[in-house]
């Protein structure tokens, strides 16, 4: 169990693992995005006024509340002297607002001031446990921080609205209901005017008006709400404003809950599963307290733990990255700035301490296993450790990983995982077919006329795979990318175009969901020696290619892959593949290709079309530029890639891969 750690002696550095690089194009509405001149009724106006958002009689006046009564307080102190003394012992020496100061404002940097959020609720609890002035005095400087800086988030991008703002209401406002009965007056009119102020702009934004619409299934509407909620609840009878502020979050909170996958799978990638679905657990678990109202009842919630246990890699030390997950080969070499931010003295920063709350919620000895193996044999990390005293429930029986099953289709994304075992020697491959943000997103998006997607996140991978073995990630993705790009993928080009409109952020938007949605798994056959998957992928390339087929049958035995692609098209292109290696690949004969520039390495064989054209070059991928400008990044080498394509244009087309290890 470790926590994210702090470098550097008087200079937050920006390494907190609930976040990851943010992402905006300049064509992207993260959030609300409103038609002009409408009319008519906002589609959550109604809804705001059926919600269950105010806090039960008994709490009313009453500091704390959010999470804790004093009485939970005090049961909790025993907890982490008693059968938690070990654990909670090792939270008390990596409290971040003692070990480093806040940073001045105006705190741009990224992920500055989320850092701060986190420090005040931090060093908030350990106060309300140890009762020690060290950790009041630590949590306060933090707090004034807060206050000092003009515009939460970037003057230059979303301002006040959006991720580092959402952070903030909820560090800010968790650490004004802790600490009430420990403030001076002055002091709670201070930190309750600036909540008062950050809230009334952050539902100045995201009120409900006529022609509006809202990407509740992503990260920029969890976070954002999340916090605006959990400072309402926490200044609710003392800001008269902060009625609306719980009123507005609980509705879009309707929403982002009916639009989050039913199977489990996280759409953005696992980096942002790590990122944004700890947000989700902070709001149910304060609505639930305040006001009494569960909303953790959901499939999506109950089988969470299946993604975070599938998507990682055997050995817990990375996961399979579909979508925007780090810096792809970098990261894997240990290198670069993502490697210090997602890995902090080397352990993996997953947060799965979230799934402790699931488990407790549900008495599922399953999601409990799934935590404790991520906990005590993958040596993992969270963000927030102070969480794990509060919500693993140790009287609940923990699950072996063993008896998990060690394949999955996720039957709505259309994403299947397997391994051989759950060991960290095991073989593993991961296989891609689905629409971005599942079927089911086909009925949400006729239910709810108030819903827009953003998919900048999901790669255009549609027919993709990933295979580690040995250790080693031996072929597959590229990780977060400002313009994703087909070619950055074990999967098939049409004269050159990859999949949906690439050249922006979010490659799908503009196109039919209901063409996106015949992308699919067609065939999945499991067991412990191996599989077959065969999933159709044609209908994500764009209408003008004319593609009819792109049927790719993926399987597995006795050590070895195949890979089986039938395309026909209605006119005659160029089909060209890409195979990826993350070092070196070198060609050893006629379609016979050697990845990786040492051991293990990967023996690629090409048997059809036998006349390809072959091409090795360096895997350059645009790197994410900054907040507001994600499309706009630098470039970078990831590893190299085998280009095979047909020696002509050609309205039909056949690949036969083999690989061994």
């Amino acid at each position: 169990m470790r926590r994210i750690g702090l470098i550097g002696a008087t200079v937050l550095m920006v390494v907190v693992g609930a976040t990851c690089t943010w992402a905006q194009g300049a064509g992207e509405s993260l959030g609300p995005k409103d038609k002009k001149n409408a009319k008519g009724p906002a589609p959550l106006a109604a809804l705001e006024t059926s919600v269950i958002a105010k806090p039960k009689p008994e709490l009313m006046g009453v500091h704390p509340r959010v999470y804790f009564t004093a009485a939970e307080l005090d049961a909790l102190k025993v907890k982490v002297h008693g059968v938690d003394k070990v654990e909670w012992a090792k939270v008390l020496t990596d409290i971040r607002a003692l070990k480093v100061p806040p940073p001045p404002p105006p705190a741009e940097l990224r992920r500055a001031q989320n850092e701060v959020a986190m420090g005040i609720i931090e060093a908030a609890f350990a106060y309300k446990m140890e009762g020690d002035a060290k950790y009041l005095d630590a949590a306060k400087k933090y707090m004034d921080a807060a206050v000092s800086y003009d515009v939460w988030g970037y003057s230059f991008s979303k301002p006040n609205t959006d991720l580092a703002a959402g952070h903030l209401l909820y560090g800010l406002g968790m650490g004004y209901d802790l600490l009430y009965n420990d403030l001076t007056p002055a002091e709670r009119e201070k930190y309750r005017a600036k909540i008062a102020l950050q809230g009334h702009l952050m539902y100045e934004m995201w009120k409900t008006k006529p022609g509006r619409t809202i990407s509740y299934s992503q990260n920029h509407t969890f976070i954002p709400m999340a916090g605006l909620g959990i400072a309402a609840y926490a200044v609710y009878g003392e800001v008269p404003e902060a009625a609306e502020w719980a009123k507005v979050s609980r509705a879009i909170f309707d929403r982002v809950l009916a639009t989050y996958s039913h199977d489990g799978y996280y759409y953005e990638g696992y980096e942002y599963w790590i990122f944004a679905t700890p947000w989700l657990i902070h709001y149910l678990d304060a609505q639930k307290h305040v006001t009494g109202e569960d909303l953790f009842d959901l499939p999506g919630m109950r089988k969470m733990h299946l993604y975070a246990a599938h998507a990682l890699l055997p050995g817990g030390d990375e996961s399979f990255d579909f979508g925007d997950v780090y810096d792809g080969p970098i990261t894997r070499a240990k290198q670069g700035e993502d490697y210090d931010r997602s890995h902090p003295g080397g352990h993996y920063l997953t947060n799965y301490n979230l799934l402790y709350d699931l488990a407790k919620e549900f008495h599922d000895p399953e999601i409990q296993g799934v935590a404790d193996w991520m906990k005590n044999t993958l040596h993992q990390a969270n963000a927030e450790e102070w969480w794990s005293v509060v919500w693993r429930d140790e009287k609940l029986a923990s699950a072996p990983i063993a008896k998990l099953p060690a394949w999955h289709r996720f039957e709505d994304a259309d994403v299947v995982f397997w391994r051989s075992d759950w060991s960290a020697s095991a073989t593993a491959v991961a296989f891609k077919c689905g629409p971005p943000e599942g079927h089911e997103t086909t009925e949400l998006i006729k239910k709810y006329p108030d819903l827009h997607l953003e998919d900048g996140h999901v790669h255009p991978d549609v027919n993709s795979f990933i295979l580690y073995a040995k250790g080693a990630y031996l072929t597959g993705d590229s990780g977060y990318a400002g313009t994703p790009k087909t070619v950055e993928h074990n999967t098939l080009l049409v004269d050159g175009h990859g999949q949906g409109a690439e050249g922006t952020h979010d490659v799908w938007g503009g196109i039919p969901y209901a063409q996106l949605n015949t992308a699919r798994l067609l065939n999945v056959k499991a067991d412990a020696k191996g599989f077959e998957f065969t999933g159709e992928g044609a209908g994500v390339y764009m209408a003008s290619l004319g593609l009819t087929k792109f049927q790719r049958t993926l399987k597995y035995a006795n050590g070895k892959l195949s890979v089986n692609d039938a395309i026909a098209s209605s006119e005659a292109h160029v089909f060209e593949e890409a195979m990826h290696s993350d070092t070196k690949i070198q060609q050893t004969g006629a379609g016979q290709f050697v990845f990786g520039a040492a051991a293990p390495q990967l023996k690629v064989t090409l048997l059809d079309p036998k006349d390809a054209v072959a091409k090795i070059e360096s895997n350059v991928v645009m790197g994410p530029g900054k907040p507001g400008s994600v499309d706009k990044g630098t470039l970078e080498a990831r590893g190299e890639r085998l280009l095979e394509s047909t020696k002509s244009a050609e309205r039909t087309a056949v690949f036969q891969w083999e690989m061994s290890f």
